[in-house]
């Protein structure tokens, strides 16, 4: 009975999720394994990348996003570092690099968070460029940052008629694990939309409202605007 139970609580973690450091693992709906890291915060990557960079192991920009040439230099310096080499600044890799992480980065995030919000991705960008997905990820982040919001990415999603995806049940479609990538960099600190709170598809909208907002810069099919 005993193992009979442990058998069926191994399969209960497997299905839903199973944290590494600071990393989540998903299933897509073909079974397939999504990986992705939990968010440093902005000023947490750029403090990486400048050091990194100062020690001769990154050579991108120092923007704070934790793409993919500040994963490959975290892997290159915890290879010389006798760490385990796994792309993410965890308690010892951090310890590393001299740095202590704060409690709002990392380990905080919510993988139902991070979950909804890739739900609305794939939702209500699924098909438009990659920057595009990211965008609307990032419009959801703006928004909880904003006192004219929510300030939790759920409140912001489920805002009442704030989403078409909603509305019409899509947003309870599976993410594939481009949506998910695209949330975590909104995440670290990608921003395609330089601030937006809002995005609309011109050939779509129908409220007169959404003209009146002052255009920023217009990804795929999408419109985003403050």
């Amino acid at each position: 009975m005993k193992k009979k139970f442990l058998i069926i609580l191994s399969l209960v973690f497997t299905l839903t999720f199973s944290v590494a450091g600071l990393g989540f693992t998903y299933l897509n709906s073909s079974g397939s394994e999504i990986s992705v890291e939990a968010a440093t915060t902005t000023a947490e990557n750029r403090t990486i990348q400048t050091k990194l960079k100062r020690w001769g192991y990154y050579t991108g920009k120092v923007d704070g996003i934790y793409g993919p040439l500040t994963k490959k230099a975290v892997r290159y310096f915890q290879s010389k570092n006798g760490l385990a080499v796994d792309g993410i600044v965890g308690p010892q890799t951090a310890r590393a690099l001299g740095m202590t992480l704060s409690s709002s980065g990392g380990n905080s995030l919510s993988s139902s968070d991070l979950n909804l919000l890739a739900r609305c991705v794939h939702a209500e960008a699924r098909g438009e460029p990659y920057t595009g997905q990211v965008a609307v990820a990032a419009v959801v982040l703006n928004r909880v940052k904003s006192a004219s919001f929510p300030n939790t990415i759920s409140g912001v999603i489920y805002q009442p008629y704030a989403f078409t995806a909603v509305d019409d049940g899509q947003i309870n479609l599976t993410p594939n694990s481009t949506a998910y990538k695209a949330a975590q960099d909104a995440l670290n600190g990608w921003d395609p939309t330089y601030g937006c709170l809002y995005y609309y598809n011109p050939a779509t909208a129908t409220s007169s409202w959404i003209w009146s907002r002052q255009t920023v810069v217009t990804i795929g099919k999408h419109v985003f605007a403050k």
